[in-house]
């Protein structure tokens, strides 16, 4: 999940919602003297201190569908741009309002596979010495829009909304300042951004395209902020007590209550208002309903009867390219051959990949002592990057021609319902925005997956003109796609077909190359173009 609130963190009685009654008698439920935890002299260190925890995987698990919250859908038209911005949706409230439990109960009703949650909470400013004093001694105001990075903020949730990747800072609530790793998010379909101040800049609302208040007793946020403050952060109720006096309450009252008429449903009783959530999740349909797009339809009808574009490069059919070929698709080779010739013919492929890297005139003494003129990679590194799974049978051929050279990983898997491409996983080197990177898949028909593989080296700072496509066989749709997109990406093949049928099969093609390859039926949900694009 992404940031998960320092003053919302779900509590077992606020998961419960059971709606507390305001504490005015000493049974009542919403009573302190019942919902506070027992305080001993011994105080449990605080397990959680940052903003988000490394360790939990970027899903949300539901009764319903798993859904991902790191990854972007497909909402890029033929052109490789983003025809629809993110929906976003503003979550306010005072500390302890229960604005997580709201956020979470939201991303399970609306069921979409693609959801970033975002927490101010990761953006307070890094304290100065003089401001750790006075953290240490409670005396510090974290509930002041001064606390916050609003510059910051406003930066990313931008790209965000435009489907980019963001950096966003990991901040450490003990040493109030920021860890060195910041985390890498994507866009999604919904980005939900919840916070204390999520209304208090005129800039920061214009990004919200909906804007909800949790509005929760005041005493019952008390009674939520002690027991998390004293159980979870090991503090003295003392301590609390004088923040919530002297910050948290007139932070409330001055800076945050206000801006509940800037709301476009005030939601009463947090989580536990079932209600509200299912109208906000409703409106949220429509909006996303509007924004529906099929990549692979709109590519498949896009850029027909163009000449092939100067970037592609197609090794020259010779005897022997052309044996290969015969044999890799001929339905009745045995594995064992297919997996040979295919490796011969991605070795070839890679060699042909490598010359198209810059170089620059090296001169070396031979060992009869004369100079050679030569040529060597005028370049920092170069990085092999395989569009999982099939493009990561030619990462052998890769590291046989390049010493030491760097992979990276991506998975895009073809939606079941949709027919569309979606990022799943990336593990990519760090710094590859200076590399020149070699991006792999087997076959590519439409172009859709690769298209979506150019777009995430790019949100990473890879420069186009030094990402190299290369792919054992092409669909001409699939060439013009991805040339069109990005005239600057150079495109390195063994082979071109015409046709894509209707099921966007590469035709005559080389059939499903990973099953092939691997011996397997590949599962029902795989994209090897990815969606090992089937190619019967």
């Amino acid at each position: 999940m992404s940031d998960v609130s320092r003053e919302d963190r779900p509590s077992k009685m606020e998961n419960e919602e059971k709606t507390p009654s305001v504490p005015n008698s000493g049974d009542g439920e919403g009573s302190l003297d019942r919902l506070l935890p027992s305080v001993s002299t011994g105080l449990s260190p605080r397990k959680r201190t940052t903003s988000q925890c490394k360790s939990e995987p970027p899903l949300l698990r539901t009764s319903k569908r798993t859904i991902y919250t790191a990854g972007r859908p497909p909402w890029y038209n033929e052109h490789g741009t983003q025809s629809k911005e993110a929906f976003v949706i503003g979550l306010c409230g005072g500390s302890a309002s229960g604005k997580t439990t709201v956020a979470r109960k939201i991303i399970e009703a609306l069921d979409v596979p693609w959801v970033v949650l975002l927490s101010m909470d990761s953006f307070y400013k890094v304290l100065t010495p003089e401001e750790q004093i006075l953290a240490a001694s409670n005396d510090y105001n974290f509930d002041h829009p001064d606390a916050f990075d609003f510059d910051l903020l406003k930066h990313i949730l931008r790209k965000l909304k435009k489907g980019k990747s963001v950096k966003i800072p990991v901040y450490d609530f003990t040493t109030h300042g920021r860890h060195k790793e910041w985390k890498t998010v994507y866009g999604a379909s919904v980005i939900i951004f919840e916070g204390i101040m999520a209304f208090a800049d005129k800039e920061l609302l214009q990004l919200l395209d909906m804007k909800l208040f949790v509005d929760t007793d005041s005493d019952i946020r008390l009674v939520r902020r002690l027991r998390r403050d004293i159980s979870e952060r090991g503090r003295e109720i003392e301590g609390v007590i004088k923040q919530y006096n002297k910050f948290v309450k007139p932070a409330f009252e001055q800076y945050i209550e206000p801006t509940m008429r800037l709301a476009d449903i005030v939601v009463p009783r947090g989580g536990g208002n079932m209600v509200a959530i299912d109208l906000i999740v409703q409106h949220v349909h429509s909006q996303l309903e509007e924004r529906e797009l099929s990549v692979r339809a709109a590519l498949a009808s896009a850029h027909q009867a163009q000449p092939l574009p100067q970037t592609l490069s197609v090794l020259d059919s010779t005897p022997q390219v052309k044996g290969m070929h015969t044999i890799i698709r001929n339905k009745e080779t045995s594995r064992d051959e297919f997996i040979f010739y295919s490796k011969r013919l991605m070795r070839l492929l890679i060699e042909r990949a490598l010359s198209f890297l810059p170089s620059q005139v090296h001169i070396v003494q031979t060992p009869q002592g004369e100079d050679y003129e030569g040529r060597t990679f005028h370049g920092k590194r170069i990085t092999g990057v395989s569009i999982l799974r099939a493009g990561e049978t030619m990462e052998p051929a890769l590291r046989a021609v390049c010493k030491d050279v760097r992979i990276g990983k991506i998975l895009i898997q073809t939606n079941q319902d949709t027919g569309e491409p979606e990022l799943h996983y990336l593990r990519l080197p760090k710094d590859i925005s200076e590399d020149h990177v070699i991006l792999m898949d087997c076959t590519v028909s439409t172009g859709a997956a690769a298209m979506m593989a150019v777009r995430v080296l790019l949100d990473h700072d890879v420069q186009e003109d030094k990402i190299l496509l290369v792919s054992l066989l092409m669909a001409e749709m699939g060439i013009h796609s991805v040339a069109y997109a990005f005239p600057q990406v150079k495109i390195i093949t063994t082979a071109v077909d015409k046709k894509v049928n209707d099921l966007f099969h590469i035709i005559p093609g080389i059939g499903n190359f990973g099953d092939r390859y691997f011996g397997t039926d590949a599962p029902p949900d795989w994209s090897d173009e990815e969606l090992d694009e089937p190619s019967y």
